[in-house]
């Protein structure tokens, strides 16, 4: 089948609209953030540390506090405690730290410490990064860390670049638009990129690689772990044989079945839905013919489907909801007639990968436990209608980048690291998985009376720039609150 080249253009039409639950966490977000005075200030998402407004931050460890208008300061006693790296001659030694799970989370911390001076290696199960269909959609709040991290031109040479979400109402046929571009004054990045998550994963690899003191090493899979005042012990299984290796700081972003948060024997507390989900990537051409732009939810009681461009040479994916009581293999053997129900047109698709799964809202009560931390779906899991899954895991890269490279270079004592953990559990808890919730229920909702006012709802924001502009800027409460490191 012929492989059209879509280009990197900006998509044309009518875009589709988020939930009131977005609208709802927006207000109360703005609210504590102290943007909704008369007097403008500069949006909360769009302002550096040092000049953040805020009340001192929820759940914070005793003794922060936020000095109006100049960021939060750490009061520090005389003699404050700090654990420390191991040092060498009477000199500070570099840190070790050592970050499980080759995926984009794992990446992004792995260059973010190294770039904040420690030696990382980064470790993995598996022979290679991980390609099956996975997140595919970057929002701008993720674009605006990968610039902070200097890898998004990268992510732009190779990404489809769009502005646009669609609902499609299958029962009416109706389609309505939201557009990222409202958000043209908030933000250098008024858009989203898609492609592919492993292909993240492979750009911040090479950036890592590039840093002295880093390495990743593959087919190496965490079996124990065990800590004591100056360090943690890491036993892996190699090639090689067993080995173990020796860090001041681990850091758990290897997925769902974390081998770090089970070698805590950590809880992993929440729900799994009664159904499984299946992702599919295929090319087929006749998409854009029958109004399917970038991103699209096209939402029935029955067949629902998240359907978006995933590279610019017209390759697509194609999430659905299965029956949860048969096998993976029978949900394969059904993918062509679930495709068959989904797709306009001739319906002569080529099928690249499909890949069924488990959908889960879950999180562990604890990403930190001493000098082990968790981070993305190591530490909380849900659905990925909305895209909420990934970008609440890059957020935590960002986090814990600022909080454990405080710590690292003296700028903070440890207790920075509670903040984090409480913080991005606080933000998974109150925003991401009520989000990826409402989201999931707004695909499949089966009460006509509701689908209804979901619509219209629908429609009155996307009839409204301003109340468009606050639903995309919703997507920025991800980035919780900034991490109390002092003003440097």
């Amino acid at each position: 089948m012929k492989r059209r080249d879509a280009g990197n253009r900006r998509e044309r039409g009518n875009v589709q609209s988020v939930p009131q639950v977005i609208l709802d966490v927006l207000q109360y977000e703005l609210y504590a953030l102290g943007t909704l005075p008369a007097t403008r200030r500069i949006p909360a998402h769009r302002t550096p540390f040092f000049l953040y407004e805020s009340p001192p931050p929820r759940d914070g460890p005793a003794g922060w506090t936020g000095p109006g208008g100049t960021g939060f300061r750490r009061r520090l006693p005389a003699a404050a405690g700090r654990l420390e790296c191991g040092t060498v001659g009477g000199t500070m030694a570099k840190p070790q730290v050592i970050v499980v799970g080759a995926g984009p989370v794992g990446f992004l911390t792995a260059l973010g410490l190294a770039r904040a001076g420690a030696s990382v290696r980064v470790i993995e199960a598996e022979a290679a990064i991980n390609t099956s269909p996975r997140a595919a959609v970057y929002l701008a709040v993720t674009l605006e860390f990968l610039d902070k991290l200097g890898i998004f031109d990268d992510a732009f040479a190779v990404g489809l670049q769009s502005d646009a979400l669609r609902m499609h109402v299958r029962e009416t046929g109706e389609c309505v638009e939201l557009r990222a571009s409202v958000l043209r004054n908030d933000t250098r990045f008024p858009f989203q990129l898609h492609f592919g998550q492993d292909v993240l994963a492979g750009i911040v690899q090479r950036h890592l690689l590039k840093l002295p003191d880093t390495a990743v090493e593959f087919n190496t899979r965490l079996t124990a772990v065990t800590q004591d005042a100056s360090g943690v012990t890491v036993s892996v299984e190699t090639p090689g044989g067993a080995k173990q290796l020796r860090c001041d700081w681990l850091i758990g972003a290897d997925g769902g079945h974390s081998g770090v948060r089970k070698a805590l024997d950590l809880p992993f507390e929440g729900h799994t839905w009664p159904e499984r989900f299946v992702a599919t990537n295929i090319w087929y051409e006749e998409f854009p013919e029958h109004g399917i732009g970038y991103a699209n939810f096209l939402t029935d009681p029955v067949r629902w489907a998240v359907i978006a461009a995933i590279s610019r040479d017209g390759l697509w994916r194609v999430t659905y909801n299965e029956d949860g009581s048969i096998s993976d293999e029978e949900a394969l053997r059904r993918v062509p007639q679930r495709l068959a129900e989904i797709l306009p047109g001739s319906k002569r698709y080529e099928l690249s990968e499909a890949s069924p799964y488990r959908v889960h809202e879950r999180a562990c009560p604890k990403f930190r436990v001493g000098r082990v931390l968790l981070a993305g779906d190591a530490a909380h899991v849900c659905n990925p209608c909305g895209g909420m899954g990934l970008t609440t895991g890059v957020m935590d890269a960002n986090a814990l980048i600022d909080a454990l490279g405080a710590v690292m270079n003296g700028r903070s004592d440890d207790s920075v690291l509670d903040f984090y953990a409480a913080d991005r559990l606080r933000v998974f808890r109150e925003f991401s998985s009520p989000s990826a919730t409402e989201y999931k229920r707004i695909l499949g909702e089966s009460d006509p009376a509701r689908r209804k006012r979901d619509l219209e709802q629908f429609k009155a924001v996307a009839a409204n720039p301003d109340i468009m502009r606050k639903t995309m800027l919703a997507a920025f409460t991800v980035r919780g609150n900034p991490m109390p490191v002092g003003i440097f």
